[in-house]
């Protein structure tokens, strides 16, 4: 345990035991040397010979030895990232988390070939196939496989793209990652990590913003040669595999990983971008007046309401918090939820070094999924351990799939947390009488809401004008600020004065740079949640047991036979415009509230 400021209470540090003891534990290097031993029979067994398979019971035979695989090289993969992002500017954890990933990427090109053959099976072949019992399991790996084919290369190919990523895009990952975590920030005398000085842009005194604020437009102003440079090879990269790999559109990539069709993103986006003055301009001109401005500068759109409680939350009060909302929704859940505390599933405090923000990840079936906080005790900070939790209530319950099937796309699985989240947020807001006291805890939850649909999708503009832009040749820091703060000014809106500094803070946003086009995922989960806890209010029972099936579905289901047990379809654009609609109703009961004096 971690003793963190008394306020917090001890805050808890992961275990990662269940995977490995450490970098220098010998099963690790026996299970590497294991690992390369299986590659190695798994060529000499399947290569050449899945074009001419005929019979079910063998291709099952050769998927289940590739999952197992998979399993296999992804626990040793999972154990070197979440020990690297301990502490990334650790320069043994840099070198062995590098190491481990070129020996990953060496055995892992030995494999490439059994994918690449399995499309060359002909349909028809494939058809006969699959009425083995055992490999009409798969179907739905094998279906969304197939759907890949038109952009596969042939094996020299796709061996070279696969072994040039250590030096390519993945370097450039560890780049950022490793530059961001360097970074310090002198704020008021106090040298300061990202992370607690982000934190600061939701102080409640407007002078520690702003110093914030400054500081950070001044640090990113003056690393943004190097995060320019970066931005513009990973965007001229992603334009080199688009073209080879033929896709159309420059999000396409993401939308086939997503599994959702393009049309259903652009009615997603287009919906967003349209409601905009009615979310964040309306909501931001409101702030400004209860703030006592004209106008809100930019380091104070995160800043509590005047009234709003500051006090720091207690990691034992977040906790309970959480589980008890996850409790009253169904016990399952929170069984599931209370073994990420019990079990040492969960990295909280905020450390040098550490990679800052969020994340759950899944590692494997074999072991269980691990949670990666930033804990400082703000009502954002309780929000986002509910949505993390999310992720890893439905890692667990979809690892039962396996290491093939339980994979989830990115809409779906943000659909899980926003899910938890929202719980949560729901549970407060039953317990919360003061009508004051209401209007604070509303204005926090439209702000969460603002920040995971109207910027996630002005995010997502950003990424899709940068990418276009690139195309025409490198963009320089000043093209790629102009994009930025024109997307921001449509986005948030008039009632917002971006000063000075703002122009840079594109550089932070890790999500540019390791997932592209990623963030649209956060606004379809959002709105696809508010959707489907509209549907559990109107109807609890038995939805319980329709949500637990579609997260123990994992990647098994496309999204629209996910929700049509709920009556639910996102290809409908009409359904965008009702998830939005659930964040224009909490703006209303503000402004009524307001209305009221309150």
């Amino acid at each position: 345990m971690s003793m963190a400021n008394q306020s917090l209470g001890d805050l808890p540090e992961w275990n990662l035991g269940d995977l490995y003891a450490g970098p220098g534990d010998a099963h690790l290097a026996a299970d590497i040397g294991k690992a390369e031993a299986l590659a190695h029979d798994f060529g000499t067994r399947y290569r050449g010979k899945l074009e001419v398979a005929t019979d079910g019971a063998w291709l099952v035979q050769a998927v289940r030895d590739y999952e197992a695989l998979s399993d296999l090289l992804g626990r040793i993969g999972s154990f070197a990232q979440l020990y690297y992002v301990g502490n990334t500017t650790q320069e043994a954890r840099a070198k062995f988390y590098g190491d481990t990933s070129q020996k990953l990427t060496d055995i892992s090109a030995g494999l490439i070939f059994f994918e690449l053959e399995l499309n060359r099976i002909p349909d028809a072949v494939m058809e006969k196939a699959l009425t083995d019992k055992g490999l009409a399991r798969y179907r739905p790996w094998i279906v969304d496989l197939r759907k890949e084919k038109p952009h596969q290369l042939d094996q020299k190919l796709e061996e070279l793209f696969h072994e040039k990523s250590v030096t390519g895009y993945s370097a450039w990952n560890r780049l950022f990652d490793e530059t961001i975590a360097d970074m310090r920030f002198v704020v008021d005398g106090q040298t300061l990590a990202i992370e607690p000085t982000l934190n600061l842009l939701q102080d409640p005194d407007e002078k520690k913003r702003q110093a914030a604020a400054e500081v950070l437009g001044l640090e990113f102003g003056k690393n943004q040669r190097l995060f320019t440079l970066i931005t513009n090879t990973l965007a001229k990269d992603k334009d080199i595999s688009d073209r080879w790999r033929k896709y159309e559109d420059i999000a396409d990539s993401r939308h086939l990983g997503n599994r959702v069709e393009r049309e259903v993103v652009e009615a997603l986006t287009a919906a967003v971008r349209k409601a905009y003055p009615r979310l964040s301009h309306r909501y931001y001109a409101m702030k400004a007046k209860w703030l006592g401005k004209e106008k809100l500068n930019h380091w104070d759109r995160n800043a509590p309401l005047p009234q709003e409680d500051t006090a720091p939350v207690a990691w034992a009060k977040a906790r309970d918090l959480v589980l008890s909302a996850y409790g009253d929704f169904a016990p399952e859940m929170r069984a599931i939820a209370q073994r990420f505390f019990d079990e040492g599933w969960i990295d909280a405090p905020v450390r040098p070094g550490k990679a800052p923000g969020a994340f759950a990840h899944p590692t494997v079936p074999s072991a269980h999924p691990f949670v990666l906080l930033n804990y400082q005790g703000k009502t954002r900070d309780v929000m986002t351990l509910a949505h993390e939790l999310g992720h890893g209530v439905h890692q667990v319950l979809a690892a039962a799939q396996g290491p093939i099937l339980s994979q989830t796309p990115l809409t779906l699985a943000e659909t899980a947390s926003v899910f938890g989240e929202m719980l949560t947020f729901q549970a407060v807001l039953r317990e919360t009488t003061d009508p004051k006291k209401r209007k604070s805890l509303l204005a926090s939850k439209v702000e969460d809401m603002l920040n995971t649909v109207v910027r996630q999708i002005a995010f997502y503009e950003f990424e899709r004008r940068v990418h276009t832009a690139r195309k025409q040749g490198e963009l320089t820091a000043e093209q790629i600020g102009k994009i930025w703060m024109d997307v921001q000014h449509e986005s948030l809106g008039p009632a917002i004065d971006f000063k000075p500094g703002y122009e840079t803070f594109w550089c932070y946003i890790p999500h540019f740079i390791h997932s592209p086009f990623y963030v649209y995922a956060y606004a379809f989960g959002d709105c696809l949640v508010n959707s489907l806890y509209a549907r559990y209010s109107e109807a609890a029972e038995g939805f319980q047991q329709k949500y637990f099936a579609m997260l123990k579905a994992g990647g098994t289901q496309h999204h629209k036979e996910l929700l049509a047990p709920f009556g639910l379809d996102a290809s409908d654009p009409a359904f965008w415009d009702k998830g939005i609609s659930v964040i224009e109703g909490f703006i209303h009961e503000i402004e009524a509230l307001d209305r009221a004096g309150n």
